[in-house]
């Protein structure tokens, strides 16, 4: 097949992710597209025979963004992990997992596959950011061998249990990021990375690529090291860690440090937080390699209704690798991770990212990403179009909407996108008309109504 056939299959594909109506499988995809009555074989081997690839897709994304960066501006990227259910135990990278909605006093099991994704800030001028996919990649866990395995089977499982470690994987895409980066001639732009608690360990940390700064969420209980006083002309090796620094939750607790008040945008409004910061520190799953700053963030009181009794959220404890950074910039990037679990959310509620019944290895991991690829360049149109900030005024606001959304939703943004695409498109004419006295069947014609009613079955 030559090149420009594939790439019209696959903006036919990418479109039809997002205009699917129904369940978003590979069917629903060709349903949309109008081409339930045509071979269907060669869009399913676009993906098995691993004709497309995700990074390629996401590269127009990421440069686009970077583009409305200033000239010493970072990346700011949020990584995170998500479990794409699954029922099939045949299918390629379907395992058993704990269920990370499941209730902290109950551990559940649900059968899923393990995705990773990568997602760059678009930050607006009032300080509100949106998280937009620049990366996902298939990140399954390794197959246990048989009971009655040998012992080299057992270490190849110990092997590709350290290699295949979410935190593992996640340095790797990281290191992919920054070396796609220096290709494009960003190599002096920083990288700045927000994580949570699952990725601020040694694994993932002692692996970052240079020119790249991590802001992760850390244990209240975390035995941190002041750095070692100089001991120049002593005899003996000089030490790495110094002497013990109080714990992120004694520091919390200590009365002789003040709290410092740093305005940061969260939740819709500016927010005055509570912090505390101590550096230089060492960690020792960091190792010498990084010195880092510690910070704690008092919780947050809010009410219920306006009349409700004051409550608090848990403090945060942070660590920055880079302890000369801005105190605000830290915590600002810090708020804006949230926005990747509104990625995750959109993604499979409205995308219908991981309802495709596929089970090629290949599959497996291309029909999600172009998925996610297609909300991505979804995100990225809105927000060269409108700005971070603006909204679609084609189709009016619901009659129930008595406020203004800081926000164009992807809801919206959907909407908007198919009024543009059906609304000229979609018509009656002939719809009253006297049905022939042919007892022939007449073949369907390839329109965007057959495709709009198929897609809606």
């Amino acid at each position: 097949m030559g090149g420009e056939a594939m790439r019209d299959r696959i903006r036919r594909h990418l479109l039809c992710q997002l205009l699917c109506l129904g369940r978003h499988t590979l069917t629903g995809v060709l349903g949309t597209s109008g081409r339930l009555f045509c071979d269907w074989s060669a869009d399913y081997r676009m993906y098995s025979a691993d004709r497309i690839k995700p990074e390629k897709l996401f590269r127009p994304v990421r440069q686009s963004l970077t583009g409305r960066l200033g000239p010493t501006e970072p990346l700011v990227a949020a990584l995170d992990d998500t479990r794409l259910r699954k029922c099939g135990r045949n299918t390629y990278g379907v395992k058993y997992t704990r269920d990370p909605l499941g209730p902290p006093f109950h551990v559940n099991f649900i059968q899923a596959q393990r995705f990773l994704q990568i997602s760059m800030a678009c930050a607006a001028d009032n300080g509100m950011a949106r998280m937009i996919p620049i990366d996902f990649v298939h990140a399954p866990a390794p197959q246990k061998p048989r009971r009655d395995a040998d012992e080299q089977a057992c270490a190849r499982l110990r092997q590709a249990k350290r290699e295949m470690a979410l935190p593992k994987v996640g340095a790797d895409r990281l290191h992919a990021l920054r070396d796609a980066m220096d290709a494009e001639g960003q190599g002096e732009r920083p990288l700045w990375t927000v994580v949570d608690g699952g990725y601020t360990n040694g694994t993932f940390i002692t692996h970052l690529p240079p020119r790249t700064v991590v802001i992760g969420r850390i244990r209240a209980d975390a035995k941190l090291y002041f750095l070692p006083e100089s001991s120049a002309g002593k005899p003996g090796r000089n030490p790495v860690y110094g002497s013990r620094a109080p714990t992120p939750e004694a520091l919390r607790q200590d009365t002789t440090v003040p709290w410092q008040r740093i305005n940061a945008f969260a939740a819709g409004k500016s927010h005055a937080f509570k912090i505390k910061t101590i550096r230089p520190l060492r960690w020792r799953p960091a190792g010498k390699k990084h010195n880092l700053r510690l910070i704690v963030i008092a919780p947050l009181g809010y009410r219920l209704t306006k009349h409700s009794r004051m409550l608090y959220r848990k403090p945060a404890f942070l660590i920055c690798t880079d302890p000369d950074a801005d105190i605000q910039q830290i915590l600002q990037t810090y708020l804006w991770r949230w926005d990747i679990e509104v990625n995750f959310r959109d993604e499979k509620s409205l995308l219908g990212v991981g309802q495709a019944q596929v089970r090629n290895p290949n599959s497996v991991g291309n029909v999600p990403a172009l998925a996610v690829a297609a909300y991505a360049m979804l995100l990225t149109a809105a927000t060269n179009a409108y700005g971070p900030t603006g909204q679609p005024d084609t189709l009016p606001a619901p009659k129930w909407r008595r406020r203004e959304t800081l926000r164009a939703s992807t809801q919206s943004l959907l909407q908007h996108l198919r009024h543009e695409v059906w609304a000229d498109a979609l018509h009656f004419s002939g719809f009253m008309t006297t049905p022939s006295d042919n007892p022939k069947p007449q073949k369907l014609q390839k329109s965007l109504g057959h495709a709009l009613f198929y897609a809606m079955a």
